[in-house]
């Protein structure tokens, strides 16, 4: 115990200056202030080419698009993670040989999105802290049993303390919450549509699990902010969750939240305003909740361009002055940098003039914040930003791109379509940047894809109800189509078709699976899909009947549609060929290296590489990634994320690949790397699936140099 002790000592030096010898992995990002950097040196470039396998454990319950996003911690010699079917386990970090595991639901039936755990020892006790479903799970870290004493034998429901009542929400955490001293702080991921849970942050003890503090993300009557947001009677109000994590500055007692877009996301005729504290960075008082300052980077955001992660904390030079930084990465492909003590832009911002929006009862802000460098995505999509040769598809790039409306980086949603790029599809993700502190550089992996956004308007049935109240009347194919549009359409399509393979079609779905399997998906969730618990049994029942009946229904005219009080996304459509491939000029994933003294690219390489293309005698393209990269004191980066299932080592300094390794599927995951007994270890987990496109693992690999 006296280890652990000791050991949580090191971790508040290393959190609070960046550089301090550290040998484990104690935190999800590996600080308290997510920087995502190590200071082990052992693994350098001069040996990082001799890197081998030096434990795999697999966690057996892989399923179809299944995922292992999960940046694991290493506390001790003890590696804990989670499992494709959100199981929680305990290995020995230095032999990958299982010690414990935990199953949250019996059968180990559920699936979803985990990105790690959170750790709190205060010396004599430890416990491990995750979620499942809309609970928060607490264990303890010797054997993984629940804490009995922790709110209701071991768990806590997220729901309740929401405003709404609990059964008519649905919600879960991603990412999971930061430990500070005897709290842990969580956000939540709540939905996008038009009945999403609201997303509070709120600070629970972690002894007994009562809830301490709530930060209210969408103001209440009297609070600040409140006035930035045009009410309307009778309507629910949702989103302006914090999905991505937290980070502590633990010397100030601060905690730092990158607040999402409020929802509907594509359309807020319900919510003009600039709406605080939606695409905000909020500094809050880690102990009471208490406001300190906020910086908004996007005012009523119509784009999904919510802040894919946590911000990053260091002291970087400004005119040559060690300053402390709050470090944003955007979907947008830029930085934005604050002072941390005042929330102050310290690489400028400029409000300029954007596009107006021409959907029925929309206002979009007429200004938004526009950065002078910080960049690690191109920021325009005109005709030489598109490819030149073929992949083979029918598809010319330069007659699709003449279809749609872009008129620069805010064009808003439309009827007829708008681009957006490199939209809610690229720039920065949940993976985060690393900021190595010696070379005051970031890097951060992107992806440049762009979006298709367009509108279409819905006819709500007279059973939908503005606050989703269950209605009375008996099961209704009709019903269920309002349902679908309002809730289903963005990710499966108005026409049911999809976007395969991340999205599937569901028409014919009757065919496929029976009314109770189609049922129990909507109300479980599945994979990458979220719950929709909080329908009734009759609108659940109504859903499913829309989707078994929905050729047989009679067709939506046109007239019908004009002028209706609601707009929803016709689906994420990607501005890509009929194979796949984006109609952008390459790359189309990257990882760029920027230079905190200027904000200028030291350097930017293609991430991953798409064979069929290479074999076509195509140069490197990059493609999609998810997850993220760290540093090391050594003068590495590494990184898995990429489509092509590799794990690369690379170059700090000039971004020359020095090492790859094939996985046994897709690392979409933040690595972490650790020291035991004098050796120095690397992890990745390696589940591939989910919207990834590529097949469904169970790995944790981890690599050494050889004894």
């Amino acid at each position: 115990m006296f280890l652990r002790t000791l050991s949580s000592i090191f971790v508040s030096i290393f959190a609070c200056l960046g550089h301090a010898q550290n040998t484990d992995w104690p935190v999800y990002r590996g600080n308290a202030a997510a920087t995502q950097h190590s200071p082990l040196t052992q693994i350098n470039r001069e040996n990082v080419d001799q890197l081998e396998v030096a434990w795999t454990y697999r966690t057996g319950d892989a399923g179809d698009k299944t995922m292992i996003q999960c940046n694991p911690l290493v506390i001790d010699g003890i590696l804990y993670g989670t499992s494709p079917k959100l199981s929680v386990f305990a290995l020995d970090a230095a032999t990958g040989e299982e010690i414990w595991r935990y199953d949250p639901v019996t059968g180990n039936s559920i699936s979803g999105v985990s990105r790690g755990l959170s750790y709190w020892s205060n010396g004599s006790e430890s416990r491990v802290l995750f979620t499942s479903e809309h609970h928060l799970v607490c264990l303890d870290a010797e054997n993984g049993q629940p804490i009995a004493s922790f709110g209701q034998f071991g768990k806590v429901d997220l729901r309740r303390n929401l405003k709404y009542p609990p059964e008519t929400l649905s919600l879960s955490a991603t990412s999971p919450g930061i430990v500070h001293e005897n709290l842990i702080i969580l956000g939540s991921s709540t939905g996008e549509g038009y009945n999403a849970s609201p997303g509070y942050v709120r600070a629970y003890d972690v002894i007994d699990g009562q809830l301490e503090w709530v930060f209210y993300t969408i103001p209440q009557p009297g609070q600040p902010g409140y006035e930035t947001w045009n009410w309307q009677e009778g309507e629910r109000y949702g989103g302006a969750n914090v999905w991505g994590g937290l980070s502590i500055d633990e010397s100030r007692g601060w905690v730092f939240l990158a607040v999402g877009s409020p929802t509907y996301d594509f359309y807020g005729a319900n919510r003009i305003g600039e709406n605080l504290y939606g695409n905000c960075i909020v500094a809050l008082d880690a102990s009471t909740g208490e406001y300190i300052w906020h910086y908004q980077m996007l005012h009523h955001d119509l784009w999904d361009y919510d802040p894919p992660c946590a911000p990053s904390l260091a002291t970087i030079p400004i005119e040559g002055v060690p300053t402390e930084a709050v470090i944003q990465p955007t979907k947008m492909g830029y930085l934005v940098v604050l002072d941390r003590e005042t929330g102050k832009p310290l690489w400028p911002m400029e409000e300029r003039r954007v596009p107006a929006s021409y959907i029925p009862g929309e206002e979009a802000w007429p200004t938004q914040p526009y950065p002078v460098k910080g960049f690690f995505t191109r920021q325009s999509l005109g005709e030489s930003d598109l490819r030149t040769f073929s992949t083979g598809a029918k598809e010319d790039a330069y007659e699709e791109y003449r279809k749609y409306r872009y008129w620069g980086r805010f064009t808003p949603p439309s009827i007829e379509g708008s681009l957006a790029f490199p939209s809610t599809w690229g720039g920065a993700l949940w993976g985060g940047a690393s900021v190595d502190p010696i070379r005051n550089t970031l890097y951060v992996n992107a992806n440049e894809l762009a979006s298709i956004n367009r509108l279409r308007p819905v006819i709500l049935h007279e059973e939908v109800g503005q606050l989703y109240d269950a209605p009375s009347a008996e099961p209704n194919a009709m019903l269920g189509r309002s349902l679908y549009a309002l809730n289903c359409t963005a990710c499966h399509g108005a026409d049911r078709q999809g976007i395969p393979p991340a999205f599937p079609g569901l028409a014919g779905i009757e065919g496929r699976l029976s009314h109770e399997d189609i049922g129990s998906i909507i109300r479980n969730g599945k994979a990458a899909m979220p719950a929709f618990a909080q329908f009734s049994d009759t609108q659940l029942n109504s859903l499913v009947a829309y989707l078994e009946n929905a050729d047989e229904l009679p067709a939506l005219e046109d007239s019908n549609l004009e002028g209706k009080s609601r707009y929803v996304l016709a689906g994420y459509a990607k501005f890509i060929d009929s194979k796949g491939f984006p109609l952008t000029a390459p790359p189309w994933g990257s990882l760029t290296a920027i230079d905190l003294a200027t904000g200028d690219q030291k350097w930017r390489i293609p991430l991953g590489e798409v064979e069929e293309l290479t074999a076509k005698g195509i140069p490197k393209t990059g493609d999609r990634n998810f997850g993220g990269c760290i540093s090391t004191a050594s003068g590495l980066v590494f990184i898995a994320a990429s489509t092509d299932e590799k794990f690369r080592a690379l170059d700090s300094d000039s971004g020359v690949e020095l090492w790859q390794a094939k996985l046994p599927a897709g690392g979409y995951a933040v690595p972490s790397t650790y020291e035991l007994d004098g050796r120095q270890y690397l992890v990745i987990a390696a589940g591939g699936g989910g919207r990834g496109a590529t097949p469904s693992g169970d790995s944790y690999v981890c690599f050494a140099l050889p004894e």
